[in-house]
This record gives structure tokens, sequence and C-alpha cells, in this order.
């Protein structure tokens, strides 16, 4: 399954959990307005991977309370250190997705008003999954140090989420009772944190010494989860084949036409040297253009990048993934996807960025009990607000009192996101996203219900 959110003002994320087949394709299509005039000239499809796309493929296990399983296991010493470590920092680590998601959902519906129910709900799963993390400590003195680590950061981190609901409620409604909800967890775990000594004096009293220490703990979840990648760009010897068959063709006919040259004149002349330059002249100006015609000729359709995943533990190569990215026409677009997108004037004037993923992973080689990963791609749009015009349209209103008044309206841009989903298992899944943006953040985010269209060539009305 695939789903898009807001990382931060500028930023996406779309996160795919990968089932358990070895295998999945994703392609993300995003319509980008043409107003915006973006297109290979302006923004590389290289610079735009390399600056505004971060990934983030960690293991992931829908068995919540395997963790659990496995910390009595190692208090018997059925268990190994290693394995411990790794299946605590998996549920911490999905812990903290599921609270950030559950955060962020509540912060949307505090724009209509959030109730305390629903943040009842969310604080009861909350200090049950801490409360069962907390019945398994280890007797071994080094998973224990492992343990308290663990501990420390997620009842730190919940008391940070916790007090940003209570910064982004509203100050009606029954705001009053939720927030004294919440500083009552947030006051508990400060009171957990201090009667275990997890953290000194002189770092609680110091907000930056306590968030950098933070930093350095979910770091330290994320090491034996998330899996180290190694990123190679293909077609380096290739492109240096190009180059030189480039260079090759175009000298054989300087050469050609400096021998039919000196047989014509039979001696070197005035108008054989200026001859001999323009021909150098048009050796240089067509020698990059025949290069980049080649080029883009032999690397039609083939990946640009090659990630190798390697597991943080062992050090093997459990899985790879190749990536493309490129411009697409709407004409050269599958037909399943222009009747997702709807056809429409202002669409023939859409500039379509697609990126499409490749991933075979080696589930045998996974640590004990995990089968999945999940990928986090996290993609900027700071490439694309640079391209939107600063100031504000002037929009004049008429009152029930017959005032007319003017008003600035900032001005907005709509991108629209289509994602595909292939597991190899069966049908491929669609979804749609329509992603509202401005010149400074990333307003919204709605999912769209895409139609189940039965016949690929059948109309479909916007």
């Amino acid at each position: 399954m695939i789903t898009v959110d807001k990382q931060d003002g500028i930023t996406l994320k779309v996160s795919h959990a990968m089932a358990s087949t070895k295998k999945s394709t994703v392609d993300l299509y995003f319509f980008i307005p043409g107003e915006l005039g973006l297109s290979a000239d302006v923004l590389k499809e290289s610079e735009f991977y390399y600056e505004s796309l971060v990934q983030k493929r960690a293991y992931y296990s829908d068995k919540t309370l395997l963790p659990l399983v496995h910390s009595r296991l190692a208090k018997r010493g059925r268990l190994s250190s290693t394995q411990y470590r790794v299946s605590l920092s998996l549920f911490a680590y999905q812990y903290v997705i599921a609270l950030d998601k559950a955060i962020s959902q509540l912060n949307e519906n505090n724009k209509e008003s959030v109730t305390i129910d629903e943040v009842d709900e969310v604080i009861n799963l909350a200090l049950d999954i801490l409360k069962k993390l907390r019945r398994g400590i280890p007797y071994e003195e080094s998973l224990k140090r492992y343990y308290a680590n663990i501990d420390n950061y997620l009842s730190w981190y919940t008391g940070q989420r916790l007090m940003s609901l209570v910064a982004h409620m509203p100050r009606e409604g029954e705001y009053k009772s939720i927030k004294e909800s919440l500083l009552a967890i947030v006051e508990k775990e400060a009171a957990h944190r201090k009667l275990n000594n997890y953290n000194s004096q002189s770092v609680r009293d110091d907000v930056t010494r306590l968030s950098n220490k933070m930093r350095l703990l979910r770091r330290l979840i994320e090491h034996p989860v998330v899996l180290q990648e190694k990123t190679q760009s293909l077609g380096k010897n290739m492109k240096r084949m190009v180059k030189g068959s480039a260079t090759g063709f175009v000298m054989v006919f300087v050469t050609i036409t400096a021998i039919l040259a000196r047989d014509y004149w039979g001696e070197i002349t005035v108008s054989f040297i200026v001859l001999m330059s323009f021909v150098y002249a048009l050796r240089e100006i067509f020698k990059d253009d025949l290069r980049d015609v080649m080029w883009r000729w032999l690397r039609k359709g083939r990946p640009k990048w090659r990630k190798l995943y390697l597991d943080p533990t062992t050090k093997k190569a459990v899985g790879q993934k190749l990536e493309w990215l490129d411009y697409k026409s709407l004409e050269k677009l599958p037909d399943r996807i222009k009747l997702i997108r709807k056809k429409r004037v202002v669409q023939r004037e859409e500039n379509i960025l697609h990126y499409r993923s490749a991933v075979e992973m080696s589930t045998s080689k996974f640590m004990s009990g995990y089968e999945e990963t999940r990928e986090s791609l996290l993609v900027s749009m700071r490439p694309l607000m640079r391209l939107m015009d600063k100031g504000s349209n002037k929009v004049y209103t008429l009152s029930n009192n017959g005032q007319v008044s003017r008003e600035s309206v900032e001005k907005r841009h709509l991108i629209n996101l289509i994602a595909k989903e292939n597991n190899h298992d069966g049908n491929p899944k669609y979804y749609r996203w329509k992603i509202v943006l401005n010149r400074s953040k990333i307003v919204a985010v709605e999912q769209i219900e895409v139609d189940d269209i039965s016949h690929p060539f059948s109309s479909v009305k916007e």
C-alpha cells in the first residue's frame, strides 16, 4: 500500500510497505502545471534526484508484539543479544511512525475541532504500548542499557508529540479538558525519566543538550532497522563509449574532408585554411550534439541508478532497487494513467515527471522474524516553489449590504500525483492525490478515489 502525507512544510512523504512478495514496482507520475515552465532545461532529472529525493528503507513487521516476545526469550537466554536489539529497535521505530501518523491526523482534524474521545484513543494506545514495553526489562546489563536508551527516547518523544498537539489546538470547545489530559501524560513521562535517572540534571535543564541527546538516541534506534544503501549511477562506461564514438565519427568526417580538400587544391592555400577552419568549427558544434543524441537513444528506457541494500547488522546484501526518472509527454503515458488523470485542455499543457522503481529483496537473508520492508521517499517541493510567481491576486467581493471590498488572495498551484503499485501477485493498484502548493509551503494533500475502470478505452467525465 502507498500513502502520501506532509513530512514538513515543503516535503512530501511517500510511504510504501512492500508486501511479502519479493518483487515490487512503483510508478509515480507528477502532473505539474505548465505555467510553472518546468522542463529538463530548467531542472535536469539528475539534479532533481540528488537534491530533492531522500530515501530510507527499513525492516517492517505487522506482528507488533513480536519484540515483546523476543524480550521474554532474551531474559530466558533463548535469544541472542543481536536479535533482541533489532526487534526492540523495530518495535520503537514502528511506534514512532504510528504516533507521528496519529498526531498528524489529529492536527488535521483540529481545523474542524478535535474531540476528547479522539485524543483519549491516541493516549490510551500510546500508554498501552509503553506499558507493554516496560514489562519486559531484560536481566543482562548490556541489554538493560540498550532498553533504557530506547525507553528514554520513546518517553521523551511521546511527550513532544503530545505537546505539539496542544500547541496546534484551537482555543475553543473541549480545549481545556483535552489540554489537561495531554499535559498530565507529559508530566507523568517526565517523572518516569527522572525516576529512572535517564538524563542528568544538567541535560534536563539544557534544552539544546537534551535535544541533541535524543537525536543520537533516534539514530541508535534506526541503526539496526534501517537498511544501508549504496547508490550507483548506471551507464558510466556506456557514456565513455558514446563520447569516444561521437568524437571518432566526427574526426573521420574531418579527416576525409581534409584529404578531399588537399586533393582539390593541390597545396595549402588560403581557401584550404578557411575551409578547414570552417570544418573544425562544425566539429565543435556538432560533436556534443551528436554525443547527446546517441546517449539519449542508447539510454532510452534503461534505469539510471541502482541501489544495493545491506543489512546493518550482518552487512550482507539483502536486495537491490533500479530507478528511473524522466520527463514524459501525455501521449506516451499508459492508457490507464491517462484515464485516471482525465482528458481536458488544461492537462495538455502539464509537464509530467515520472519516477519509477523496481525492487527485489532476498527475504531469506533478513533478520529472523521479518519478511517485509517499508520505504519512505521524501520529495522536496522546493524546486517547484522557486518557479512560482511572487505576490498575490486581487479579488473583489460584494457584501450583503452592497459594499465592495478588495482582498489579497495568495497564488496556489495544484499538482496531481498518480501512483501505480505492482507487487507481481495479481492486478496492480492505482492511487491519486491532489497536492496544493503556494510559494512557501504545501497547503494540503488530498487523496482522490480512483474509479474502477473496467475497459481501458472507456470514456470518463471529470
